[in-house]
């Protein structure tokens, strides 16, 4: 039987703004609407006043040209409304054969990044977008749609793997290129150093976990060479728009070559198949 959730986590004031973006997305959507569900932090119980609020949202279909639009305007009239997670919203609205199973000739979708004056864009979801899915899987919070088990084909833990060994050589050159704009936004720096111990994690264990549990992971497990790195990235994620210390952009970029080699140099489990 369809769910429907009316409280879905402990804060009131997020509570609100997903049940004016349910509204919404049900208004623009129609019958093609399946399911909204939470998934991220907020599924772990890592949320705290530096997450975004990560949401997907299934259809039937792929959305059309005029669905697009009119998607892309409610969002920025959300984001206009009196509350500070108007502009922490990130989700993506994907069709629900596209869910069920990564299928890389249909990976582009609408999706929304947190920030002010960001907007609705189509953007490709790589390999790497299982993570999303698997944890919908295990433990997505339905806010109204059928349980995520059914709409999901199960995960194993080569498959996560496989994922992180296919999504890590394409993001690395972006981080490299991406220097500058961590230097300027340390927000972003501690995304990546967070992201990369999480890819490690899944990596070496076939899981996915929050990005705190992966970090307190790495802190032990990598070595004395990146914990200090990866605890001021996670002291770094309040600090937004600030100045990443030289240092740690240059640590980052050691830190993603490090990951891209453990990554390369990984061999998959014989006994857990695919």
């Amino acid at each position: 039987m369809p769910t429907e959730m009316v409280s879905p986590t402990p804060y009131p004031d997020v509570n609100a703004l997903l049940k004016e973006l349910l509204a919404s997305v049900r208004a623009v959507l129609g019958r093609h609407f399946v399911g909204m569900y939470l998934d991220g932090s907020l599924t772990s119980g890592d949320f705290d006043q530096d997450s975004d609020v990560d949401f997907i949202v299934v259809t039937d279909e792929e959305v059309s040209t005029e669905l697009f639009a009119a998607l892309k305007a409610m969002h920025e009239r959300l984001a206009t409304l009196d509350t500070p997670w108007a502009i922490e919203l990130e989700g993506s609205y994907i069709p629900q054969h596209a869910l069920r199973r990564y299928d890389p000739a249909c990976a582009m979708h609408p999706n929304i990044e947190r920030g002010k004056g960001e907007l609705l864009k189509m953007a490709h979801h790589d390999e790497g977008w299982v993570i999303h899915r698997a944890v919908l899987l295990e433990r997505g919070i339905p806010l109204a749609g059928p349980a995520p088990q059914t709409l999901i084909d199960p995960i194993s833990p080569n498959q996560l793997r496989q994922a992180m060994q296919a999504m890590l050589p394409a993001w690395a050159p972006k981080i490299v290129a991406d220097a500058a704009q961590m230097a300027g936004h340390r927000g972003y720096q501690s995304f990546v150093v967070l992201s990369l111990c999480r890819v490690l994690y899944t990596l070496h264990y076939g899981a996915v976990v929050s990005k705190h549990a992966a970090a307190r992971w790495a802190e032990e497990a990598l070595g004395e060479q990146w914990a200090p790195l990866v605890e001021r990235a996670w002291e770094g994620r309040s600090q937004g728009d600030s100045e990443a210390p030289p240092e740690d952009v240059s640590g980052t970029l050691s830190f993603a070559r490090f990951a891209l080699e453990r990554c390369r140099q990984f061999e998959l489990p014989a006994d857990e198949g695919v």
